[in-house]
């Protein structure tokens, strides 16, 4: 898999993106794509060297400037002037799975809140559609709220 590429398959509409990771410790990964890096690490009280966000922390990043993109360009659609926006993501989550500690706990967030601060001149009404559609048409929100699959495969490095 190329770090390099985004591919668009014309047949399919289907545009693939790639990213490629390499663990520099247990704790601390250095991804790139498209000739960008950066490190995924853990806080020092983990075991990593806190010189990065972690993944979690990455995930909800990821979604922060999807959702500002996406409203961005509803809003312009919409013919809105967005004269300044802030998204604020928290999410909860209990460790107990990826600890090894439970089996029953789910390993993922339980549940993510989002607030949009905007400087938008238009109604409440309207305001609550861009939001919707912000949420509807944002692929990471997509991709969060909804079951994607995931094919595993190992190639040994030997």
């Amino acid at each position: 898999m190329s770090a390099e590429d985004r591919t668009q398959d014309s047949r399919s509409n289907l545009a693939t993106y790639a990213v490629s990771a390499t663990a520099e410790s247990p704790m601390r990964t250095r991804v790139s794509t498209r000739g960008f890096e950066f490190v995924i690490d853990e806080p020092e009280n983990f075991g990593g060297t806190d010189e990065g966000p972690n993944p979690l922390e990455y995930l909800l990043g990821a979604l922060t400037g999807c959702l500002t993109i996406t409203g961005h360009l509803v809003a312009r659609e919409m013919g809105l002037d967005v004269n300044g926006l802030e998204i604020n993501v928290e999410g909860d989550l209990n460790p107990a799975k990826f600890m090894g500690a439970s089996d029953d706990a789910r390993a993922g967030y339980q549940v993510v809140r989002v607030e949009f601060v905007a400087d938008i001149d238009a109604d409440e009404e309207t305001i609550e559609s861009w939001i919707a559609a912000t949420e509807e048409r944002c692929p990471v929100t997509d991709n969060m709220n909804h079951d994607t699959p995931f094919e595993f495969a190992f190639v040994s490095s030997s």
